[in-house]
């Protein structure tokens, strides 16, 4: 009997389970530990009386939302200590994913957690406040100021600039080319005078520990680099977009993979952003 509940129960958790993914990496950005929070629902979704719930995904939903709210405060310690500038795990996306893109997760971790579910699920997943009231424990009046103030610190973050997608793809492809070759002229012709460079290697490879920021120390970066391509290679895996911007995942020379992210505004890289901390690359293997 125990075998047929889980499998009724995994039966109608399963459909419903990207949608709760999409929840719980966009609330904690990391795709490990989205995986761990939406295993945690199911168990529970396991143990409840399902013939009880009439709204699955909403219950599923505030389940998963809550379980995120819990491990932000955990999380915030960790990056209290993390070595280096903290990147989101990299999401190399199938679809048009354009509703939260790496500048935007980079803006909600300035937030409060109430104000970045309260954000995340009005403003992103189009849940009225009578909903987000009963998921984040608040009443409605309180949501609507968490997303307010929000709202207010990630306008700046939200895209302006919308990339057409086989152009990005260009883009990236064009920039890795013009990186790794040394080619500095076309490296230059594609970057934005006040561009800018953030590495997340976590202690775990070489990466910068602070953002570079400004056109010549980002050009001088890049022929630095370029002459270690030369001597050990770069090898282009695929070009797509990244937590919705144009980007690629590279195999470096140490054998590990690397994937690089650019937010691009009015034709040019506004900024440059560089995974290569092996443990939030492991999902892309």
């Amino acid at each position: 009997m125990a075998e047929i509940g889980h499998e009724d129960a995994a039966a109608s958790f399963d459909p419903l389970r990207p949608k709760l993914m999409r929840v719980a990496y966009r609330m904690l950005g990391s795709v490990a530990d989205a995986e761990d929070m939406v295993q945690e629902a199911f168990i529970r979704w396991m143990k409840a009386d399902r013939a009880q719930i009439r709204e699955p995904e909403a219950f599923l939903r505030r389940t998963v939302t809550r379980l995120c709210l819990d491990q932000l405060k955990s999380a915030r310690r960790q990056r209290e200590t993390y070595v280096g500038p903290w990147l989101p795990d990299p999401v190399v996306e199938e679809e048009e994913e354009e509703d939260v893109t790496l500048p935007l997760m980079l803006a909600l971790e300035r937030l409060s957690p109430l104000e970045r579910a309260a954000f995340l699920l009005h403003d992103v997943f189009g849940l009225g406040f009578e909903e987000v009231a009963s998921t984040i424990e608040r009443d409605p009046a309180a949501c609507r100021q968490l997303a307010a103030r929000a709202r207010t610190h990630v306008r700046e973050a939200r895209t302006r600039f919308q990339v057409d997608r086989q152009r990005g793809v260009e883009f990236a492809e064009a920039f890795f080319a013009a990186s790794r070759s040394g080619d500095m002229n076309a490296l230059g012709a594609m970057l934005a005078a006040d561009v800018s460079v953030h590495a997340d290697g976590g202690g775990k490879r070489p990466a910068v520990m602070e953002p570079i920021l400004g056109f010549d120390a980002v050009m001088k970066v890049h022929e630095n680099l370029a002459a270690l391509f030369r001597k050990h290679g770069s090898q282009l895996v695929r070009a797509g977009f990244i937590n919705g911007l144009p980007g690629f995942i590279t195999l470096e020379a140490d054998g590990e993979l690397q994937t690089t992210a650019l937010d691009i505004e009015d034709g040019k890289i506004a900024a440059i952003y560089v995974v290569r901390n092996p443990d939030k690359l492991r999902h892309l293997h």
